[in-house]
């Protein structure tokens, strides 16, 4: 061992498997369709990241106060820091989700998030292998737009019927 790492200074095991549940967990649910999977995925992957910053910090030391603490025990301030403004980003994000998941309830009575109609006609287009820029006045381009739009609102059950943030679904 050399005499500048401490055998303190190395991880506890336990609490890598636990930043590596966590994150894994939370990045499993975020490539979820349902919103309220997707708020848990980011509180799980923000805890296990802020968890990271704790066990990269290494072991604890005195206050890092210029006079009360010798300059070789003072504990690193950066990553207590760096935890705060991570949590102060999840809460962000937990709040932004949380209110997009409320409306996405008010509206369909459900939380997923649905396929956009754009991303199935580029997909299309690209297994097709054709060029995804046409014409803008091409009716063809136009027609397909307009078939796309209608199979989704029958697969969300609207069926043609337009609605509005007030009427809810019909």
């Amino acid at each position: 061992m050399s005499p500048d790492v401490s055998p303190d200074m190395s991880p506890n095991l336990v609490l890598v498997v636990v930043i590596a549940v966590l994150v894994t967990t939370g990045v499993y649910l975020l490539l979820e369709r349902s919103l309220s999977r997707v708020l848990i995925g980011i509180i799980l992957l923000g805890n296990g990241i802020n968890l990271s910053f704790l066990v990269a910090g290494g072991a604890a030391g005195g206050a890092p106060i210029v006079g009360t603490t010798p300059e070789g025990e003072m504990s690193d301030p950066l990553p207590q820091a760096m935890v705060l403004t991570a949590i102060v980003i999840t809460l962000g994000m937990t709040a932004f989700l949380l209110a997009l998941a409320y409306r996405s309830w008010q509206l369909h009575r459900h939380d997923e998030v649905q396929d956009d109609v754009e991303d199935r006609r580029i997909a299309r287009i690209a297994a097709r292998d054709e060029p995804i820029f046409e014409d803008a006045d091409a009716d063809m381009a136009k027609l397909d737009l307009e078939r796309d739009a209608a199979e989704a609102r029958d697969e969300i059950g609207l069926s043609g019927a337009a609605t509005t943030p007030s009427e809810g679904p019909r």
